[in-house]
């Protein structure tokens, strides 16, 4: 499979992708539109008071991170929020997000809300829910830390105090002479140092039990402040995602219908499936009733039209060789694929060219020939099968041909109407009496095209098959099913039947595996005698068509196929 392949089924409903993507947008724009604005306000709180150390050990940073996740964790739970929203009066909180930042003992509380002073609340009040949950801040300790404050009191005044001493004794100890003094006044020194150092130790164990020297204690260091800009809905980014989420949707399910989808899709897969050329492409053929679909009559020079003569080109090189009548069958997979507008249009551009042209409805069981051509069908070719004799069968067919073989608004194009069906189709054109008329028949004109059932409704293709010069198969662009195809290829390859190749009914501007068999422009004969190319009504490749092969008593007036 080539690129064109795996893009083919995007360019085939890119109407969809487009109507998806817009559909999608549309709506996102809209309901962006409608939400209100959104607000976002954020406090910064800090962990312990290492920062305010101008030596903090590395021990110290790493507990205050390590308390900042746990009190993120604990500021999204169930106590601090109803703690909050009592506090405040609410009913609910808005939506918001605490997360410590990385390496730092900081940790931000931010807060998303329509309403900005609610949003700034919100932040503030959640900050101080935390400070109350943290030990130095608990209401239970205050008389525990007032003992510690007159504690520390005393201790810094004795500490003073020491001080004093320990330097007035320095002081005497530089005065004095008599060596036992000076021994006495040493160790005094010595002792007030001790004492000292005792009481600077006990002084740093109490400040650690305080706010001011404890690292598990939050401070708040940027208040949330009030939102004057709203932060979204980010319209533009909305329905941005919502256009991609659309387009992936849709193109899925493009691939999906495609998979689903077992109808045959280009020429290239005809020949794929079945070694066969596709002989001509024809779009749909607008009309109520069947001679509204003669096209070949009604619109001579229409792209329609031209395919038709396409088409009899391509019968008329396939019978180069033969000096005498070519007879030909057009058939198809199933019913209403148009084979038979196929039968009627191909006959008339043949006796356009100026051959006589015999059109044999040999579908002995749903016969429409005489609808289209609009003939009386009271008898035809089931009662010329069931009276005619067989030592007479010249003589009958002489007769016949007075009335019989009915003539139409084409000159040289006769049919052959079916007349009532009878009971036993497949018998009667396997019969003797049947191959005696067409041999017959093959005398008086130069080509004979029978309109035939369906092959995989009935063996009556199958049979006829072996006695005509060459089989057009005639397919429906968006009905026949690729195992259709095939089916119906192997059953006439069994019987060695000489297929000609495809038709392709009822193609759209939509099949992009047909373009080029849908756009072209076609050869025409202008107002002023000369020839040259006439553009289709919805726009064209030049494509020259083949010129056909005519008759010496072809006229010049006769149109180029």
């Amino acid at each position: 499979m080539g690129l064109e392949d795996l893009f083919a089924p995007l360019k085939r409903w890119w109407w969809l992708l487009l109507a998806a993507v817009g559909v999608a947008a549309g709506f996102s724009l809209v309901a962006s539109l409608r939400q209100p604005p959104i607000y976002r306000s954020s406090a910064t709180v800090m962990i312990g008071r290492a920062i305010e150390d101008p030596n903090p050990s590395d021990s110290q940073m790493y507990t205050s991170q390590r308390l900042a996740a746990t009190y993120a964790d604990i500021a999204m739970r169930m106590p601090v929020r109803t703690a909050t929203m009592q506090a405040l009066g609410l009913a609910w909180l808005p939506t918001y997000v605490v997360r410590p930042l990385p390496n730092t003992q900081l940790m931000e509380i931010a807060v998303t809300d329509v309403d900005a002073t609610r949003a700034q609340a919100v932040a503030n009040e959640l900050a101080n829910q935390l400070i109350l949950q943290s030990p130095t801040s608990r209401s239970g300790d205050k008389a525990r830390q007032e003992f510690i404050n007159r504690q520390l009191d005393d201790l810094q005044v004795k500490i003073q105090e020491t001080q004093d001493e320990i330097d007035s004794r320095q002081s005497e100890l530089a005065n004095l002479t008599s060596a036992r003094q000076i021994a006495d006044t040493q160790n005094q020194i010595y002792a007030l140092q001790s004492k000292l150092d005792t009481l600077r130790t006990n002084y740093t164990d109490l400040l650690a039990n305080t706010q001011d020297g404890a690292l598990n204690t939050i401070t708040i260091i940027e208040p949330a402040v009030l939102p004057t800009k709203p932060v979204g809905p980010n319209v533009p980014l909305l329905v941005l995602i919502a256009a991609i989420f659309a387009l992936a949707v849709a193109v899925g399910a493009v691939y999906l219908l495609t998979y689903l989808d077992n109808t045959i899709k280009s020429p290239e897969e005809i020949k794929r499936l079945t070694d066969l050329p596709m002989l001509v492409g024809v779009p749909t053929i607008v009309g109520e009733t069947y001679p509204e679909k003669l096209v070949t009559i009604n619109q001579p020079r229409s792209p329609i039209s031209e395919a038709y003569r396409s088409l009899r080109t391509a019968v008329q090189f396939s019978t180069i060789d033969r000096t005498g009548c070519a007879a030909l069958m057009v058939t198809s997979p199933s019913p209403t694929e148009g084979k038979s507008l196929t039968t009627a249009n191909l006959a008339i551009v043949i006796a356009q060219a100026g051959y006589r042209v015999l059109v044999l409805d040999a579908d002995l069981r749903r016969p429409v020939m005489h609808k289209i051509f609009g003939l009386d069908n009271s008898s035809g070719l089931t009662e010329f099968l069931c009276h005619v004799k067989s030592n007479d069968l010249e003589e009958s067919i002489d007769a016949w041909s007075e009335n019989g073989f009915h003539d139409t608004l084409v000159e040289g194009l006769k049919v052959m109407t079916c007349g009532s069906i009878p009971p036993n189709p497949s018998e009667l054109l396997g019969s003797n009496t049947y191959l005696r008329l067409v041999d017959s028949l093959k005398k008086r004109f130069d080509y004979i095209v029978l309109d035939s059932p369906p092959v995989l409704i009935v063996t009556d293709s199958v049979v006829l098959s072996t006695h005509v010069d060459t089989t057009i198969l005639v397919i429906d662009a968006d009905k026949t099913q690729k195992n259709q195809l095939r089916q119906t290829v192997d059953r006439l390859r069994e019987v060695n039947a000489n297929i000609l190749g495809i038709v392709v009914n009822r193609l759209n501007s939509k099949m992009s595996g047909y373009h080029d068999y849908y756009h072209y422009h076609y050869y025409h004969k202008s107002a002023n005698g000369s020839y040259g190319y006439d553009d289709d009504s919805a726009g064209s490749v030049k494509r020259k068509e083949p010129i056909a092969i005519l008759r010496e008593s072809d006229s010049t007036d006769v149109q180029p196929g």
